[in-house]
């Protein structure tokens, strides 16, 4: 424990640990749309965007977080047309990976990206984060919350029955628009700190774990929050006891626990009865 308090002393390691946890506020509520959408394409394409972007970035001497927070931002609202049919995303998103990962490798290589800068990008480099990153997680912290808070009853119409929703009066098309482009973005931001293959320790495992538990929408927005933070910091201090690569060890650590949740006894839980999600 002394090795962990004598590390938080370093600045890179505190600004990597409050970039946590502001990622935990927002990020799993972000991993409950996905979960809620049923759009996990959508979040494995975005990642592959994102690498395209920074490696733009790289290119062009621009800010590689700014350039993937942009082109995730604007694919993701370009989806929003084929998310009107069930079966609409899952082959866009099979091209939209494969050509982004082809183009991604293609501008590293001109680029000059050595080895260890391209493997930073896929696996991540907590240590290396920025005042910029912490900057866009602090405001996925407040944003995703806030969206979540004043548009709780259109979105779980949403995520429980489009159709309902549509009947019922939501702006779905806005709201879908909304809600992709919140997806890819919070990707965008998660990039730095697991990497492009590595982000779903942030969004995708809290909320898997969350959805277990939680008997309504607004118990799976609280307890992914609460399953973010223990995954997270619990993998952070993990790293740096045993001198370990944060990124891997974030995913492990969250997916481990993820499983437990789901092995244990479901009677010790309520499982979310579908009308639940509307209330």
């Amino acid at each position: 424990m002394n090795t962990i308090w004598t590390l938080l002393e370093i600045p890179s390691v505190r600004l990597a640990l409050l970039a946590l946890l502001l990622g935990s506020v927002g990020l799993p509520i972000v991993g409950v749309f996905i979960v809620g959408l049923d759009i996990m394409p959508v979040r494995f394409a975005m990642m592959h965007v994102a690498l395209l972007a920074i490696a733009i970035g790289l290119l062009t001497g621009l800010d590689p977080l700014l350039c993937a927070l942009v082109l995730c931002g604007l694919t993701g609202g370009a989806l929003t047309p084929l998310a009107r049919r069930g079966t609409g995303l899952s082959g866009a998103m099979g091209l939209l990976m494969t050509l982004a990962v082809a183009a991604a490798l293609l501008t590293l290589s001109i680029s000059g990206v050595n080895a260890n800068g391209a493997f930073e990008l896929l696996w991540g480099s907590i240590l290396a984060t920025r005042p910029g990153d912490v900057a866009a997680l602090a405001v996925l912290a407040v944003a995703v919350p806030l969206l979540y808070g004043l548009r709780r009853r259109d979105l779980a119409l949403l995520l429980h029955d489009r159709e309902l929703a549509l009947c019922s009066g939501v702006a779905v098309e806005r709201l879908t628009f909304l809600l992709l482009v919140t997806v890819a973005v919070a990707i965008a931001a998660a990039i730095r700190l697991t990497g492009a293959l590595l982000v779903d320790a942030l969004t995708l495992l809290p909320a898997l774990a969350a959805r277990r538990v939680g008997r309504s929408l607004p118990a799976m927005a609280g307890w992914s929050v609460a399953f973010g933070l223990v995954f997270n910091l619990g993998g952070f201090a993990l790293a740096l006891l045993f001198d370990l690569p944060p990124g891997p060890v974030l995913v492990l650590v969250g997916g481990v626990c993820t499983l437990l949740v789901h092995a244990l006894p479901e009677a010790l839980f309520h499982p979310i009865p579908e009308r639940a999600l509307t209330q």
